[in-house]
């Protein structure tokens, strides 16, 4: 069976691995060094438990994707309950200025990207990668919509609205259109050591070096202005499936590939206005439909794909088995949502 779970210190190695993979690089702001990934699991794991201060950076969580029969860990995903963490939170906002000469009877509309910080403190979903053998399947879809599952079920940590930022064009010879059209211009670096700073540290660099004024796209190439709000291909299940769930794209880009920004309101998810609460009776048999199932607070929270049968009261009946995957007895509450 699939079970998603707080990631845990013995998982550093098994995550540095699928952060190394193609896809991970391309997708998922997973730290690629050890130092940075341990972490990244041990502030998880105070987040998780409640220990996060009022000094101390935001809360931020970390699960992985388990198979369980082999304790393979094949993927991760995470939520930042605060974008930017305690620092400004940078995308492009995509606008129109009116250009216009009454003399010649000329009107021009150009777009143009303003450097924004607005979105800082909307809760951001992140850290999103899966063996590429899973992309599309069940397994995919439970890794990502656990977190709205937990987010429902720990409403008060996270916010009215949330964001995801999805990947955007690269090419095959790994240059980024959109950096190396704006960006390289004002940094010393490519596109990968820059975006590897970002995920280390914060965008602060970003607002140092990059100009506040408004960039206009028709000074860009033709590669990066095709690139605005593109995903990379790599991503696009994962966008169709944000899309699903109630994400759309607004006026917000990546400040490093220009890919998109999906925003949704939090209250609005699919997941989590179709899930509700029951308590739990066990079934010898593998009947019903099958969903997502989750329970236990905080770093308790399991969550695993299971035959469900719902009875006329408050109560579901599922296999025996998903009960110890879920560490949890008879009468607990759970919490279900169609697959």
């Amino acid at each position: 069976m699939w079970l998603v779970r707080p990631a845990q210190p013995d998982d550093l190695d098994q995550i540095l691995a699928i952060a190394g993979t193609q896809s991970a690089r391309l997708s998922s702001t997973l730290p690629k060094q050890g130092d940075a990934l341990a972490y990244k699991i041990e502030h998880s794991q105070a987040s998780f438990a409640g220990r996060i201060g009022a000094d101390d950076e935001p809360p931020r969580f970390l699960f992985v994707l388990e198979n369980t029969e082999t304790g393979e860990v094949v993927g991760t995903a995470g939520i930042d309950a605060r974008a930017g963490n305690g620092q400004p939170f940078y995308n492009y906002r995509r606008d129109a200025l009116i250009h216009a000469s009454h003399e010649l009877g000329v009107s021009r509309r150009v777009e143009v990207l303003y450097p924004s910080h607005s979105l800082t403190d909307n809760t951001l979903l992140c850290s999103f990668s899966i063996r590429p053998e899973l992309s599309g399947t069940d397994a995919f879809e439970l890794l990502s919509r656990a977190r709205i599952l937990f987010i429902a079920d720990h409403r008060d940590w996270f916010t009215a609205r949330v964001a995801v930022e999805i990947q955007g064009v690269q090419l095959d010879d790994g240059s980024v259109p959109f950096w190396d059209s704006l960006g390289r211009h004002f940094f010393d670096m490519d596109f990968e050591t820059a975006d590897q700073y970002s995920g280390q540290l914060s965008k602060t660099f970003i607002a140092e070096l990059m100009p506040p004024n408004p960039i206009y796209v028709t000074l860009l190439s033709d590669a990066a202005q095709q690139a605005l709000g593109q995903p990379h291909p790599v991503t696009v299940p994962n966008y169709e499936l944000l899309q699903r769930e109630g994400f759309q794209p607004g006026n917000y880009l990546d400040i490093f590939d220009a890919g998109p920004v999906l925003e949704a309101r939090t209250d609005g998810l699919k997941t989590l206005v179709t899930s509700h609460a029951k308590a739990l009776h066990g079934s010898n048999d593998n009947l019903g439909e099958t969903c997502l199932i989750a329970a236990g607070e905080g770093d308790r929270f399991r969550c695993t794909l299971t035959p469900v049968a719902e009875t006329l009261e408050d109560t579901l009946k599922v296999p025996v088995n998903t009960w110890k995957i879920l560490n949890r007895t008879a009468g607990d509450r759970v919490r279900i949502a169609p697959l």
